[in-house]
């Protein structure tokens, strides 16, 4: 008896943990999401922050980060591990005068859901999923779309 196994979209990068490497995670999945037909927002936007994590706080000379991509069912996950799994992400709205502090921020407004998941020493994951209707498939960008896990804390203070 022939049985057909549906494959999952999959898509996987490693990367350098640099400003570079973090632009091209971003560019290389909304080519990706092209390519499957699915919409680009608000995957890349998603990318772009842990992405940029990756290179900022996940650093570590020597060492990649690695993007992947797949869709299992109606749902694209986005994960990026890098090697700093010392070095856990926390989400809390920022000071109003704070310059930086606002991508996990935007993870959390605009996935379905996330996470943090500890890898094989030293990494770790930062994942989102994201329900997609490929119905709204479209390279231009469309609205803002919401749905975070709610889990954001502010610092005594503010």
């Amino acid at each position: 008896m022939n049985q057909e196994i549906a494959a999952i979209p999959n898509f996987t990068v490693q990367l350098s943990p640099t400003p570079r490497g973090a632009r091209l995670a971003r560019l290389l999945a909304t080519e990706q999401l092209r390519t499957w037909g699915l919409p680009l927002d608000p995957a890349a936007h998603i990318v772009a922050e842990p992405a940029a994590n990756a290179a900022t706080h996940g650093r570590v000379p020597g060492r990649d980060f690695r993007l992947m991509l797949y869709v299992v069912g109606g749902t694209l996950r986005i994960e990026v591990t890098d090697t700093r799994g010392d070095r856990l992400p926390r989400t809390q709205l920022p000071s109003v005068d704070a310059e930086s502090g606002r991508g996990l921020v935007l993870v959390d407004a605009l996935a379905d859901r996330w996470g943090v998941a500890p890898g094989s020493r030293p990494r770790k994951t930062v994942w989102a999923e994201v329900r997609i209707d490929r119905s709204t498939a479209n390279p231009a960008p469309v609205g803002p779309c919401s749905g975070g896990t709610g889990s954001l804390s502010r610092k005594a203070g503010d």
